[in-house]
């Protein structure tokens, strides 16, 4: 895993790749996605907690997030924990 990139949300999105936004939705379950900050806070993803066999202890409310920690280096792109996981 790369330098942590923080990825700021406009309409619901995050540009993961250059040319390329992706919904926080589909973010969460990305297996680059590192917390989501919620007013100022930043809460672990959905899909790192499981990747690494903890747990998240807050619901992350899509609607609020103002930004993504993503350790891609913008090369990769989405990639699913569905794969990791299954």
């Amino acid at each position: 895993m790369g330098k942590v990139r923080e990825l700021l949300v406009e309409k619901g999105r995050v540009a993961c790749q250059e040319g390329v936004a992706v919904t926080l939705d589909r973010c969460r379950f990305c297996a680059h996605s590192k917390a989501f900050r919620l007013t100022g806070v930043w809460i672990t993803s959905p899909a790192r907690a499981y990747c690494l066999r903890s747990t998240v202890v807050k619901e992350v409310n899509l609607d609020r997030v103002e930004a993504v920690q993503c350790d891609d280096d913008g090369t990769d792109g989405y990639r699913s924990i569905m794969s990791i996981i299954s």
